[in-house]
This record gives C-alpha cells, sequence and structure tokens, in this order.
C-alpha cells in the first residue's frame, strides 16, 4: 500500500518525505496558465469549464514535484450558487453584488451551478499521479461574508467591519447561510474525489477579540463540526491568514486537522505553542520566492530545520503572478535536496 506524505502529516504518521504543495500554484506565473486564460472568455468560464479548470488543476504538478493538487476554483462561487451576481474583471478583480440585511432570507445554495466543478474533481482524480493528494477548499464564513457586503475587496471591507459592529445579528444570519452553503459544497467536493480540504479565511486579521471568537471561531467550527460528523476521515486544514494572536484559540477551538501559517508568524513561537496541538503547514513569504536565490533558500532551510519533517511545506499566501517559473523549480530543489 502506497502512502501520500500529505496525508501522512495530516493523519499523524511520518511521511516518508516532506509533503510540498503551494498556495495558488495554478495561476498567472505559469505560462502554460495563460495561454489557456488568453482563449478562455473569462475567470469565472475557466473555473466552470471542467476541460480547463482540469488541465490548470493539474499543470503545476507536469512541470514540479509537488505531493498535491488544489482544485481549481475561486472562494466565490458559493455565494454565485447563492443566486449573487458575481463577476471577474481584468485588473479590479471580484466584484459582487452587494448584500443587504433585508436580502439575507433570500439566499438559496444551489448546487446544480457548481456541477462543474465538481465534475472537475472527478477528472482530476482519473489523471493524479497515485502519491499525489487532490486538495478541496472553500472560502470560511467571514471571508465570504466581507465579499457579499462590501461587493469588492477595494475597499478594506468597511462595510463588513460596520456589520460586525452595528449589526452583528444580521452579520450571524449571513454567516450562518455561507456556513450551510459551505458544508453541502465541500461535502459534494468530497464525495467527488477529494481527499483533504482547505477552509481559506483570507481576512480573518481584519477582526480581534470577541469578533474574532464570534465571526471567524465559532463558524469555523461549526463547520468542521458538520463536516467530520459526515466525513470523519477527510483532514481539514484551516488557513486564518494574518490572525496574530486569534492562532491559538483557532487551533484549539475550531477543530482543524492542521493550521496554516502566514509569513508574519514567528516560527519559533509557533514550534513551541502550536505544532505540539496540530500539524502546521507554511509559511514561505511569497515576496521571497519572487525573489529567489540564496535569501530564499535561507528561509527554507531555516523552516525545515526548526520545524522538522512532519510538517507541510507551503508559502504563507499565494505564488506571486510575477514570479519566475524558475524560482519555483529552485524552492523543489532546495526542498528534496534538503531530505536526501
Amino acid at each position: 500500500m502506497f502512502s501520500k506524505p500529505l496525508l501522512d502529516v495530516l493523519t499523524g504518521r511520518k511521511p516518508d518525505r516532506r509533503p510540498l504543495w503551494l498556495m495558488r500554484q495554478a495561476g498567472r506565473y505559469l505560462p502554460e496558465y495563460r495561454e489557456i486564460r488568453s482563449k478562455s472568455k473569462n475567470f469565472l468560464n475557466m473555473c466552470l469549464t471542467p476541460d480547463l479548470a482540469t488541465e490548470v488543476t493539474l499543470q503545476p504538478l507536469r512541470r514540479f514535484d509537488l505531493d498535491a493538487a488544489i482544485l481549481f476554483a475561486d472562494i466565490l462561487l458559493v455565494p454565485l450558487a447563492m443566486g449573487v451576481a458575481l463577476d471577474f474583471r481584468e485588473g479590479e478583480g471580484p466584484v459582487l453584488e452587494r448584500i443587504e440585511s433585508k436580502k439575507i432570507d433570500r439566499l438559496s445554495y444551489d448546487s446544480q451551478k457548481l456541477a462543474p466543478v465538481f465534475e472537475t474533481i472527478r477528472r482530476v482524480k482519473q489523471d493524479l499521479p497515485e502519491k499525489k493528494t487532490l486538495i478541496g477548499f472553500c472560502g470560511a464564513p467571514w471571508t465570504v461574508a466581507c465579499y457579499m457586503i462590501d461587493g469588492t475587496s477595494k475597499k478594506n471591507f468597511i462595510e463588513a467591519k460596520r456589520w460586525s459592529l452595528d449589526q452583528p445579528e444580521s452579520l450571524d444570519l449571513l454567516i450562518d447561510r455561507i456556513t450551510q452553503a459551505s458544508e453541502t459544497y465541500l461535502a459534494a467536493q468530497i464525495d467527488a474525489g477529494v481527499e483533504v480540504v482547505q477552509i481559506f479565511d483570507s481576512w480573518a486579521g481584519l477582526l480581534q477579540g470577541d469578533a474574532f471568537m464570534r465571526f471567524v471561531i465559532e463558524p469555523t467550527r461549526q463547520l468542521v463540526m458538520r463536516l467530520k460528523k459526515r466525513f470523519p476521515h477527510i483532514p481539514i486544514i484551516g488557513f486564518p491568514r494574518e490572525a496574530g494572536d486569534g492562532y491559538s484559540p483557532y487551533i484549539r477551538e475550531t477543530g482543524v486537522d492542521a493550521l496554516g501559517l502566514d509569513p508574519f508568524v514567528d516560527l519559533q513561537k509557533a514550534k513551541i505553542e502550536l505544532q505540539p496541538i496540530k500539524p502546521l503547514q507554511g509559511n514561505l513569504d511569497p515576496a521571497l520566492l519572487l525573489r529567489g536565490g540564496e535569501e530564499m533558500k535561507g528561509a527554507l532551510e531555516n523552516i525545515m530545520t526548526l520545524m522538522g519533517p512532519n510538517h507541510i511545506l507551503n508559502l504563507g499566501h499565494g505564488v506571486l503572478p510575477q514570479t519566475p517559473v524558475e524560482h519555483v523549480s529552485e524552492l523543489v530543489r532546495i526542498v528534496r535536496e534538503f531530505e536526501s
């Protein structure tokens, strides 16, 4: 029976090598991705066209000796399936129809709208090498709510933060709807073949104290608990980006199986306070991957030496679009030679 390094670490076994994958490993830094993107109607069309999404998901594994593929999709497909208008505009990013508190009751998740995503998963599974792991994902309820309330990330989610202060009950209601939809969405991904799921809370760092507990930790705990009841064998990675002091209660209270770390986390402190609780993932600065060279090598070797082999090597956020492909090849080479 062959083992999968990522699954080994996530389930408490010793891997035969350090698992390595990269957030946003399928993206604009790859020329083959840019070629497909240039021929596509738009980004959303790529996400919802299985032929294209399957190809893009597998592209990084053809180039690099990575241990996992992550589904090519977007965290905002959930609000799309809930009936929210969504557009991805060049140079502007995602733009959503802004939700009003009085319209929350009208939101209704339609899984059929995302049927192409589940077909992509089935196709990827057919072509995925047997030792590679397929990762599915969703946005965390708080992060998805931020986009639904503000309609864009360009204004630093001022309205979402205002809801957390001025109308927390409305935010509770919206987050509950998102949590239910996310559970259904992730369950369908698992049924289609993903072996791990990651919950991206990209904007967790916007909240602190009681608000962090109420809108970040509690909805995540609910989502994880519901999934674990249905799929106890599927590991869940949580990534509350820039949560700072919130990482400790997050790893203790949400029920996730592993914790992704952003570049600002003190790894020495994380090794002492967090790694004994659950496996950790991260946290190379994507800017160092962009730069490459000795500085990147030194940071990688420091991470691997400090965290040991039962650690998932990854970035502290996604690969930057300007990153040279050669730097990713160099990262993989450094990691593999460090272990030999």
